[in-house]
């Protein structure tokens, strides 16, 4: 019998990574919502793990809607599996859901910062240039930035709701996120090309703002999808 690992993470708990075990399983069968999924004792068996803990791991995925318990039935798949816009912390992450993270970003983000270039207070734009340097600290484990330079950018634009759409938008695709600073390792780069957004911001300048971002965005997927297309 062929045992699944489970993935390997220093921050998350057992049950999250089996929870995440599951869900690369029903993508990997292509499992839809109401298809049966394999008992607890069963899936224990699989991954190498006693039966409560599977259970944690269901109670974590039916807590996403990604399974759902039917009461003398079983356990099926949920529509939550499918979910990409509402939070799933087990989403899993892949190149393809990277760049499509960054797509949506570069679809959003140049206006952002033609906003806050025109927009900006002196709070906000102070503000902005301290999280400049957030780009020269490496990636550890699934750390993020408490302060973060883009979510900075989309405060300055003085449009509440769009500052809250971006952190949402980072927050639901944390795990996106977090393989985006893993993959993309040019930290000096990073830093100077926010130090250009911050000053083009500071300089009102609201066309040089909305084009340094798109070309670093478009920097970052460039290299990030080289390195998928290195890997096969």
């Amino acid at each position: 019998m062929t045992t699944t690992t489970p993935p390997t993470s220093t921050s998350r708990s057992l049950s999250e990574r089996i929870a995440d075990g599951i869900v690369d399983k029903i993508r990997s069968q292509q499992l839809a919502p109401g298809d049966p999924l394999q008992s607890a004792r069963a899936l224990a068996v699989e991954f190498d793990v006693t039966v409560p803990t599977v259970r944690e791991a269901l109670r974590r995925l039916e807590a996403v809607e990604v399974i759902q318990f039917r009461h003398g039935s079983g356990t099926y798949v949920g529509g939550g599996a499918r979910r990409r816009l509402l939070a799933n912390p087990h989403a899993g992450s892949d190149l393809a859901s990277v760049l499509e993270l960054i797509d949506a970003r570069l679809l959003l983000e140049p206006s952002i910062a033609a906003a806050a270039a025109t927009n900006r207070s002196a709070e906000q734009l102070a503000a902005l240039e301290a999280t400049t340097q957030n780009a020269l600290v490496p990636q550890r484990g699934d750390e993020r930035p408490r302060d973060h330079f883009h979510v900075a950018l989309a405060a300055a634009s003085g449009n509440a709701l769009v500052c809250d759409t971006l952190s949402a938008l980072l927050d639901v695709r944390s795990r996106d996120q977090v393989e985006i600073r893993r993959r993309y390792h040019d930290r000096e780069r990073d830093h100077g090309e926010h130090i250009e957004i911050a000053r083009a911001v500071a300089d009102h300048d609201a066309t040089a703002a909305a084009e340094l971002t798109r070309t670093h965005l478009a920097s970052i997927r460039d290299a990030i999808a080289a390195l998928g297309e290195d890997a096969r």
